[in-house]
């Protein structure tokens, strides 16, 4: 059995809807991709690994060239042929959604891996460990799955304008895509259509997850995110279509959001991470009924808010993020605005435990400074060397995003800690010589240590990109705001 013969049986056997009857069909469309010189039988009968030889093939009879945009194109398009079309996968969703959300889900995710929309194979490459700190053990990945971008680089194109066909990779058009060089490809990406807020929105996972069934939310419509009344709402309402799951959104600004501010998208998914864990160390009274409120023992400064009632948090959630998009207290280098310029904005993450909404309200200020080019409540520059990129959802929530380049730059600050030949970079010097005072290093525990001062580092990145520091100066701060919050007020948005 050939390796198209063998990719032909799995075709018949997935989700996809074929049967035997159209077994000659799909070997000739095979063979119309890869070319009539077909592969020899492979012993794994993995899809992946099956694909993978149906591509080697297509470059060895003159299909495509010999290059990972043209791979990634070809692998995409076989493995289309194992995905059900995207009226037959939002059918069943529905279908197994009306015994429980999770079993929608569960069938979902299950497809997005077996196609290798998800993935797995590179996202098993990831480098990930646990750091116990102050405020719990942060998680800390450095990411060989997925290429970082640089925070200007996305401030820069968010001002870029959008001619291009989809206009954007949350675009709802990249569905089927077959993608382009220096444009992904999707041709086995599917989008479960869902209502939010009485609008057409997509759910679809992440090819490079950062964690547990990591998802995407993404409006049906290309347009900026934006943090208002009805990003709460929003936020609320799909965690009552999927308790199983929370759900955040990236801050709206430059410096303080995440890498894609020109499509208004969420991102959730099954992961309890360290912000979550994090107990309330203050109760607040913020004069709402029915919502408990609170300060989170957290280095970025966080509001908890719970209750049963989704109106309520939402008004509560709304008060806090328009008092804070006003608030200045230049005693702690917060400015609301600078020449014109808005600076303060929030990242909101919605769960449901039980019948309780609890909806954390972080607070963010893109400011920028001659001492802090890169962001006065950003990594600061002696954290760099470790991470520099921005500040997102995801790590704000406790789960570190760190760039490909630390996995071998950290053996070689290993190999100077050892006093072994090295080519330690430059801008490790400093902090690997701290660590040589620090510790008695042996081959033993020279990982454990550079894993732990990589998590403590962290730690200090999130304390820089809190607005409120755990000083006595920022515990005053922090409490003016609070006082500002409670004041009434007939300034808060409407929806």
């Amino acid at each position: 059995m050939t390796s198209v013969d063998q990719f032909v049986a799995k075709v018949i056997a997935s989700p996809s809807e074929y049967t035997g009857l159209d077994k000659i069909y799909i070997h000739n469309k095979v063979l119309s991709l890869i070319g009539d010189d077909e592969p020899e039988e492979i012993k794994s009968d993995d899809i992946v690994d099956l694909t993978d030889s149906l591509v080697s093939a297509a470059i060895k009879n003159g299909k495509i060239e010999d290059n990972q945009s043209d791979r990634d194109i070809l692998s995409d398009q076989l493995l289309d042929l194992v995905t059900p079309l995207p009226s037959v996968l939002n059918h069943n969703f529905w279908d197994k959604y009306q015994v429980s959300p999770e079993a929608a889900t569960n069938y979902f995710y299950q497809i997005s891996r077996d196609n290798n929309y998800i993935k797995t194979r590179a996202i098993a490459k990831n480098v990930v460990f646990d750091t116990p700190t102050d405020f719990g053990d942060l998680e800390i990945t450095i990411n060989l799955s997925k290429p970082e971008k640089d925070p200007k680089a996305i401030a820069a194109a968010r001002n870029q304008p959008e001619n291009g066909y989809p206009l954007c990779q949350l675009c709802m058009e990249n569905e089927g895509y077959l993608g382009r060089l220096g444009y992904p490809a999707r041709s086995n990406h599917r989008i479960i259509r869902m209502t939010i807020g009485g609008q057409t929105w997509g759910f679809q996972y992440s090819p490079y997850a950062y964690f547990g069934e990591h998802s995407i939310f993404l409006d049906e419509v290309h347009r900026p995110m934006v943090i208002n009344r009805q990003t709460f709402t929003n936020l609320l309402e799909i965690v009552e279509q999927f308790p199983q799951y929370f759900v955040g959104s990236n801050a709206d600004l430059p410096i303080v959001g995440g890498s894609m501010l020109s499509h208004e998208h969420y991102q959730g998914g099954r992961h309890d991470f360290p912000m979550m864990k994090a107990p309330v160390t203050q109760k607040l009274d913020l004069g709402f009924d029915n919502v408990s409120a609170g300060i989170v023992k957290w280095p970025m400064s966080t509001i908890r808010l719970e209750s049963t009632d989704q109106t309520a948090i939402t008004d509560a959630a709304e008060k806090i993020h328009q008092v804070w998009k006003n608030y200045s207290d230049e005693s702690v280098d917060v400015r609301a605005y600078t020449d014109g310029d808005r600076h303060h904005t929030t990242t909101p993450i919605a769960r449901k435990v039980d019948d309780k909404y609890i909806l954390d309200i972080v607070l963010r200020d893109n400011q920028t400074s001659d001492k802090y080019p890169d962001g006065i409540f950003h990594p600061h520059q002696d954290v760099q060397h470790i991470k520099k990129e921005n500040i997102g959802l995801i790590e704000v929530m406790g789960r570190a995003i760190l760039p490909a380049r630390l996995k071998t730059e950290l053996k070689e600050v290993e190999k100077y800690l050892l006093g072994q030949p090295n080519q330690i970079a430059e801008m490790h010097q400093k902090w690997a010589d701290q660590l040589k005072q620090q510790y008695t290093v042996t081959n033993d525990n020279v990982t454990q240590i550079v894993h732990q001062e990589v998590g403590k580092v962290f730690a200090r990145v999130l304390a820089d990109a809190g607005v409120f520091k755990w000083d006595e100066q920022g515990k005053e701060a922090f409490a003016r705001f609070v006082d500002t919050v409670k004041e009434p007020t007939d300034t808060t948005e409407k929806a």
